[in-house]
């Protein structure tokens, strides 16, 4: 039997992105509305799984395992006691559990091997694993140590360090010391933050190695589609007062390393955010690095950015792993909000965001009833915008057959006629005595929608609260419906408002044009976000209701009066 198709993959022969696709879809109206004027009448392993319920305490267990193959034994006693060693003899699973994570450490290089936001799913509804297992069994497991230049005589990635839960089952500390090199790791947790403390030394017979701590192999939800092209590395510039982000690109060629003043450094993809930040210091490095592997046991390898920040040969940091929730980063450094990038339309995006929010959390706790909610009050202040352009397309189709008549007064005659541009010339001295502009009675209704789209667009692509927000069946609003109503019944709508509004032209050929837009907007919204989809179908419902309201309270200007087309004069010969 087949396989089921996977919704979150792209249909057969659907190559472009949405937000390209739209564009393109946008930039087709916009032609055909403009040109409409002028041609035709003048557009891991498995990650260990969160205990069910609520958790109310907070809970650290050890777990031993078997010394791995080929590996050294630890110090004997003996030598524990001449050179005061700090070594453990195997390798041991350590689990702190809060509120809002469940890690799970190794002594084993003092690293993560599972790291899981409690409060998350990923796209195929499972908790939120930022932890690539596979990946980490090739490029090492996140908070492992990197070395831009001088290394230590032993590598701690590979030693088993002696592990000491503290505070309460709230922090870890691992040590490693074989009487040359040391190194040492502590992190300390909150009960219910997104925001611990980390600090970390190695020393090599008494001097400091400066180093890294890297985090690779993906990060965020990486069942994502295209979960690879939405990682990035970024940091806050304070010297430039900017925020940086890096593709996987910059280090195609190898790791690339930056180094200055900054707020913070780490790495992010569209919804969740990992990042240090340093403790009342100068200089931050930062290392890109581009790592191909497999983001899911399904996928093929691919090229995944990957990070590591530090620099000095001991480290004190805060780091935040968690959501990209605007008020919480604000909370933790206000440089972080600049991670939720609205785009182009932020100056409308934001507000918009801003509404949804306090909507949902005073009145309607629902998202998706709060943009049916939003989009009718934005239709209803656009109303005097979009009546005074009604006003314009009912003038333009009383013109009509002076429009025509026009055109046939020059029909036959080729583009490069110079008396063509005498056509065009009397079609707009017709709409200047009447004082209809094409441009805007036509296109006005459409040009109000577009950045509102693209605001919602970047609003359900980058907020972390609409992720999985449902919406009767439609179980995330910022993914496309999988029943694919929502498109279909948008299109509909959209013949009907296309039917009720005033012709613009007489031309059979461009209203047939003009009638095929709604199939194009359905191309367009076929596989976009269902929240996007959402918002175009109540403004195509509530423009139906007030181009009936406009129709009716606007009167109908009279029907001009064609005159009968003058002859064009016949050219004379001459005789030479």
């Amino acid at each position: 039997m087949a396989d089921k198709p996977d919704p979150k993959k792209p249909l057969p022969g659907e190559e472009l992105p949405v937000e390209r696709r739209m564009l393109l879809a946008f930039g087709l109206v916009g032609v055909v509305l403009v040109l409409s004027q002028y041609v035709f009448a003048p557009s891991k392993p498995a990650a260990p799984q969160p205990a069910s319920g609520p958790t109310t305490t907070q809970q650290a267990t050890t777990q031993q395992a078997k010394p791995p193959a080929g590996e050294p034994p630890a110090p004997s006693a003996a030598a524990q006691a001449g050179a005061a060693p700090i070594a453990a003899r195997a390798e041991q699973l350590t689990t702190i559990e809060t509120k809002v994570y469940r890690i799970v450490f190794s002594n084993k290089g003092a690293v993560v091997r599972s790291w899981q936001l409690k409060a998350y799913k990923d796209s195929h509804g499972k908790p939120l694993e930022l932890v690539n297992e596979k990946a980490s069994e090739k490029t090492w497991w996140p908070l492992a140590f990197l070395y831009e230049n001088q290394k230590p005589t032993t590598e701690p990635n590979f030693s088993y360090f002696v592990t000491t839960v503290t505070d309460g089952g709230l922090g870890v500390r691992f040590e490693f010391s074989d009487g040359r090199t040391r190194a040492m790791k502590s992190l300390r947790f909150g009960a219910d933050s997104y925001l611990f403390d980390i600090v970390t030394e190695i020393t090599d017979n008494g001097t400091g190695i400066p180093h890294l701590l890297a985090w690779r192999g993906g990060f965020g939800d990486r069942t994502a589609y295209a979960a690879a092209s939405m990682m990035k590395t970024l940091h806050f510039d304070v010297s430039q007062n900017k925020l940086v982000e890096n593709e996987v690109k910059v280090a195609k060629d190898g790791p690339a390393t930056t180094g200055g003043t900054y707020s913070f450094a780490g790495i992010e993809d569209t919804y969740f955010l990992g990042v240090f930040l340093p403790r009342d210091r100068g200089t931050v490095r930062m290392q890109t690095v581009s790592d191909s592997v497999q983001l899911t046991p399904t996928d093929g390898e691919t090229p995944v950015i990957g990070v590591g920040v530090g620099g000095d040969a001991k480290n004190e940091f805060q780091m935040f792993v968690g959501p990209k929730d605007i008020n919480l980063l604000r909370r933790v450094n206000p440089k972080l909000e600049g991670a939720v990038d609205f785009g182009w339309f932020a100056i409308i995006a934001k507000p918009i965001f801003l509404s949804l929010h306090w909507l949902h959390d005073n009145y309607i706790p629902n998202y998706g009833w709060c943009i049916v909610a939003l989009t009718i009050l934005i239709n209803m202040l656009l109303l005097p915008l979009k009546l005074s352009g009604m006003k314009g397309m009912k003038k333009m189709s009383s013109l009509q057959p002076e429009i025509q008549a026009i055109n046939e007064k020059y029909k036959g005659i080729p583009l490069t006629d110079p008396r063509k541009a005498h056509q065009n010339e009397e079609v707009m001295a017709l709409y200047k005595k009447h004082g209809v502009n094409p441009l805007g009675a036509g296109c006005l209704p459409l040009v109000l929608q577009i950045p509102f789209f693209f605001a919602f667009y970047k609003v359900l692509s980058v907020v972390i609260e609409l992720r999985g927000a449902n919406w009767l069946w439609i179980p995330d609003l910022a993914q496309f419906d999988p029943w694919y109503l929502l498109p279909v019944v948008m299109v509909v709508t959209q013949f009907v408002l296309q039917k009720m509004t005033p012709n613009t032209t007489a031309d059979p050929a461009q209203q047939k044009m003009m009638m095929f837009m709604p199939l194009m907007f359905g191309f367009l919204f076929f596989k976009a976000q269902a929240g996007l989809v959402l918002y175009w179908l109540t403004s195509n419902i509530v423009g139906v209701v007030q181009q009936a309201f406009i129709n009716k309270v606007t009167p109908t200007p009279a029907v001009a009066v064609a005159s009968a087309p003058a002859k064009q004069p016949a050219k004379t010969k001459t005789r030479k």
